[in-house]
């Protein structure tokens, strides 16, 4: 298989909805995988992480001594507060964390992540709503430290 049918066929895919592609010819194989996350959210994610960013800026400053810690999502996927639906949060805000300690579930291809604290110290304010869909970086806690 030449490289021009390659790209000819990288550019027929992206015009598609199809994110895995394979083509086996002779002694050829090729397999084409376009991860394709949650697109249509991109909008409004970015859109709620510049709003979040300017307080958080501000509110440190103001501060002075105490820095907020941001725990952002490590990856892409949907945020869940609890370990299941009927089990209560794993924090809220006014809570006391610990390092290591586990403060909420990004859901990324079924798979649960299980997000942890970074640094001891409580918690100061819960920026994602349980179900929403989240970016890598995104904000998710903000954390006093103690």
């Amino acid at each position: 298989m030449e490289l021009d049918e390659i790209k000819k066929l990288i550019d027929l895919l992206k015009e598609t909805d199809i994110t895995e592609f394979q083509i086996e010819r002779e002694d050829t194989k090729l397999k084409i995988k376009r991860e394709k996350y949650l697109s249509s959210f991109e909008a409004i994610s970015s859109a709620k992480k510049h709003e979040v960013a300017a307080p958080t800026e501000s509110k440190a400053e103001a501060a002075g001594e105490s820095k907020i810690v941001t725990i952002t999502s490590p990856i892409v996927g949907i945020f869940h507060r609890t370990p299941s639906p009927e089990s209560p949060p794993f924090v809220e805000i006014g809570s006391v964390v610990r390092k290591g300690q586990v403060l909420c579930i990004v859901e990324a291809m079924k798979l649960m992540n299980e997000i942890e604290s970074d640094t001891e110290g409580v918690i100061s304010k819960i920026l994602v709503e349980n179900g929403q869909p989240v970016e890598y970086g995104e904000p998710l806690f903000l954390i006093e430290p103690m």
